[in-house]
């Protein structure tokens, strides 16, 4: 009977858990209520200044945890919305939970600080004293952005010559785009002055480009020297590619696939009401055009790219432009120009290969984000900001501008609109296809960033 009893209590332990055999401790905590308050604070300053200069939502919880843990507040729960951000502490059954929350201001790209905070969060887990982190991080925060408005304003126009280039477009006319584009970014920053909000700055900005393009279209048919091969879909496809860069498709897509729903909503609406503003400003400024008779046919085949080291040549100048104009650094903007040129070759290669354009894209873009989040580790950039500036050359800005074109140009038959709107239907695939591919690159890669930083870590301490 004992034999039978003792195999039945085997068997049974096999397959079933003991509740008596975990001991039923408790740790004794003798952490200071003040201290604590003053940990979580720290915590969520940094997180609210990692979401303010375009950090994902994932990165800004695990930052806040990182940060707690490591000066000795654990477990915490955050909680990261669009606009605000939730930290609770519960110390014990008996005492009442710590709960602080702070509104997130609207984000503004800061890719030099986002790498300073970065840092500042290794730096706590390194060992870095509370008072000390608080003073570090009050240093960090009082930091102006890197660049001067009026060379930021020239790097906009810098990224618009890209995208010229990027066509095989003449000087003239990649001169006559950068003038729009200087034009366009010194009317939104004068609205920004007027504290307008930015989606009637999105408005007038793509109204200024679409105004200058129909002018230069129109001296054009007058017989002005130099602009007999005038391109004016190409000054408002670069014009479109200007407004767009500024907004970060890759954070939102990537909240959405880490499970930050309410963040990724609130950016993917943000996202659309201000390209629904470009869309308004290219409407009316072609409208204002054909009322003045100075109106222009676009073609509704694609525009055709230009030659392949001129292609190139224009994915630089705008990963680069990109890279300033969030405030990137020099190490930042050299990789970014170095992903832009592998995104494009892997975008190129796949469409050669017979892919369509959208797949391509997505390709292009995982490329380019699956080596940029292994390179940004070893280099110590932030990855979101290699990335994208990586993808900005392949943002469907002649596309949009196209489908744009062919409904207002209409006759009003079927036939007509039907085109159109599929044109735009196959820019919002690019996309989506652009967003989908960088966040799967992310996503793949970080495992493998992860196992490399182990292994560093552990030969570290063989040593």
């Amino acid at each position: 009977m004992d034999r039978r009893r003792d195999w039945r209590r085997r068997i049974v332990g096999a397959i079933r858990t003991d509740a008596t055999a975990r001991p039923m401790t408790e740790a004794i905590l003798t952490i200071d209520e003040v201290y604590a308050r003053k940990v979580i604070d720290l915590a969520m300053r940094i997180a609210e200044a990692l979401t303010a200069v375009g950090a994902s939502a994932n990165d800004v919880a695990l930052a806040t945890i990182r940060v707690s843990a490591a000066l000795g507040i654990q477990p915490v729960h955050v909680d990261v919305t669009y606009n605000s951000i939730t930290v609770s502490y519960h110390r014990h059954d008996t005492d009442l939970p710590i709960t602080l929350l702070r509104v997130v201001r609207a984000p503004v790209p800061d890719h030099s600080k986002l790498q300073k905070l970065q840092a500042l969060v290794a730096e706590i887990e390194g060992g870095l004293e509370l008072e000390q982190a608080r003073s570090r991080f009050h240093a960090i925060r009082r930091l102006p952005f890197m660049y001067r408005a009026a060379f930021i304003v020239l790097a906009q126009g810098l990224l618009t010559v890209g995208v010229a280039l990027l066509f095989g477009a003449s000087p003239v006319i990649a001169a006559v785009a950068f003038v729009a584009a200087c034009c366009a970014a010194m009317a939104q920053r004068l609205m920004s002055r007027i504290r307008m909000p930015f989606f009637f700055s999105q408005i007038v900005g793509a109204f200024v480009v679409t105004t200058i393009a129909a002018i230069t279209n129109w001296l054009a048919q007058l017989g002005v020297p130099l602009l007999e091969d005038a391109r004016p879909s190409i000054i408002v496809a670069a014009g479109i590619v200007l407004m767009l860069a500024g907004m970060s498709v890759v954070g939102a897509a990537q909240d959405a696939i880490d499970g930050f729903a309410l963040t990724a909503g609130g950016r993917i609406l943000d996202l659309a009401l201000l390209t629904l503003g470009v869309v308004i400003g290219i409407v009316g400024g072609l409208w204002v055009a054909r009322s003045l008779g100075m109106g222009f046919v676009v073609s509704s085949e694609a525009t055709a790219l230009g030659p392949l080291p001129l292609q190139f040549a224009g994915v630089i100048v705008i990963a680069i432009t990109v890279a300033i104009w969030n405030g990137a650094g020099l190490r930042t903007i050299v990789v970014s120009a170095l992903l832009g040129c592998i995104a494009w070759a892997g975008y190129s290669v796949s469409a050669t290969g017979g892919l369509e354009v959208a797949v391509a894209s997505g390709i292009g873009a995982l490329i380019a984000s699956f080596i940029g989040i292994l390179i940004a580790h070893r280099l110590h950039v932030p990855s979101i900001a290699v990335t994208t500036a990586a993808i900005v050359p392949m943002v469907p800005g002649s596309a949009v501008f196209r489908g744009l074109l062919e409904l207002v140009e209409s006759d009003g038959s079927a036939e007509s609109l039907v085109l159109g709107v599929a044109t735009l239907i196959v820019a919002g695939s690019i996309g989506i296809a652009l967003a989908a591919g960088s966040s799967l690159g992310l996503f793949l890669g970080a495992p493998l960033r992860d196992t490399m930083e182990s292994r560093v870590r552990s030969r570290g301490r063989i040593r």
